[in-house]
């Protein structure tokens, strides 16, 4: 088992993503250029004062790249700190030589398992040991500060660790309501499907019964049977892009839409007012753009409910346009600081890329939190069936 561990932590990739530089980064090295100037200009005990100020320098430099090159800036950096004690044995100064800014290496333990690859964590770890016992040798430090001096050296790697852990475990949190979305519109999918095969199926078997007795009738249902097809068709166009590395089990399971919207904002929860507005030709939408709106409301209010403080009333807007449906949801409720973007916020944006369109939510212009979508009308040039409103 522990050579399974060991070999699962030896391919671990490095996080996909990693930004080079960040506006931080650039004031990190602010930072640190600034404290080197200040203690090389004011401290008067310096030893070899211009050595120490090109290390710290160099060691400041280096964090522009510790997420890119975690396991090589490591290397740099402690084989920069290892040779400053070995060049004092030579000369035999009477003060440890560097500069107290020199612990901006800190930064860059705590970079290497944030950043780093699993084989770079390993090899970069051998390397700050190895920096650490060269430099314990020939420190005359007691042992107990020195043990104290390692733990510190290892806390920033561990909260590394600890950080990308988090960051992975939300990932893969996220992934799983991606999926949860795409198997949601798998059986979508399935209906959609099952419903459009079945009044092709039932238009041909009138057609074959009138074929013999009357013909325009028996090409009628032909026409019929192809302008099914090609709602079936342009149906599966429009969710197969998720489900193509995908695989879920599809049962009939009916999905509210636009029609249920009423039902659904009547006083829910009894202390929120909800303004329903629909607006344009809303009764002949595809049902996966359909489903979507009325789950983009549904998360929206809900949302509201449980996170908005002082919230009164929710205004709900649903415009039909030629080629889009626009969805905007807002509430009145003070603005905390922290805002409501959760899985299921991610879920619905999830669906509506699928489908070709966008979701975006965000603190409203003046109070509250507001959730903006569009989704593409696929059919609106054609002529569209209308799905059984309950």
């Amino acid at each position: 088992m522990l050579r399974d561990d060991l070999r699962t932590l030896w391919t671990e990739p490095r996080p996909p993503d990693a930004p080079a530089r960040v506006r931080r980064d650039w004031a990190l090295l602010a930072a640190g250029l600034g404290g080197v100037v200040l203690e090389a200009t004011l401290r008067e005990n310096v030893v070899w004062r211009p050595v120490a100020v090109v290390s710290a320098v160099w060691l400041c430099l280096l964090l522009l790249w510790r997420r890119t090159h975690p396991l090589a800036v490591v290397t740099l950096a402690f084989g920069s700190v290892v040779l400053l004690p070995v060049a004092s044995l030579v000369a035999a100064p009477r003060e440890p030589v560097g500069l107290y800014a020199g612990m901006v290496v800190l930064v860059l333990v705590y970079a290497l398992p944030r950043w780093g690859s699993g084989r770079e964590v390993v090899l970069g770890g051998a390397v700050i040991l190895a920096a650490f016992a060269l430099c314990a040798v020939t420190d005359e430090t007691p042992a107990a500060e020195q043990v104290v001096g390692f733990v510190f050296l290892l806390l920033p790697g561990a909260v590394g660790a600890a950080v990308r852990f988090r960051v992975t475990a939300r990932e893969r949190q996220l992934e799983q309501v991606r999926s949860r979305e795409r198997e949601q519109l798998a059986r979508e999918l399935h209906d959609t499907v099952a419903h459009h095969v079945s009044a092709m199926v039932i238009i041909a078997q009138a057609g074959r019964v009138l074929a013999g007795t009357d013909p325009a009738a028996a090409v009628e249902a032909l026409e019929g049977v192809e302008e099914e097809g090609a709602r079936t068709l342009e149906e599966m166009r429009a969710m197969v892009a998720a489900l193509r590395d995908r695989g879920a089990g599809a049962g009939p399971a009916p999905s509210a839409g636009v029609a249920d919207l009423e039902r659904l904002v009547r006083t829910p929860g009894g202390r929120l007012r909800v303004d329903l507005g629909l607006d344009g030709e809303l009764d002949a939408l595809p049902p996966a753009v359909d489903a979507a709106v009325y789950r983009i409301v549904q998360e929206s209010v809900t949302n509201t409910l449980r996170h908005a403080v002082d919230a009164t009333e929710v205004v709900v807007r649903v415009a039909a346009e030629r080629h889009a449906v626009r969805v905007s949801v807002r509430d009145d409720g003070r603005r905390t600081g922290r805002g409501r973007d959760g899985y299921g916020l991610t879920g619905l944006r999830e669906r509506a890329a699928l489908l070709g369109g966008a979701l975006s939510a965000g603190p409203g212009a003046d109070r509250g939190w507001q959730v903006e979508a569009e989704l593409p009308r696929a059919r609106s040039e054609s002529r569209g069936h209308s799905r059984p409103r309950r």
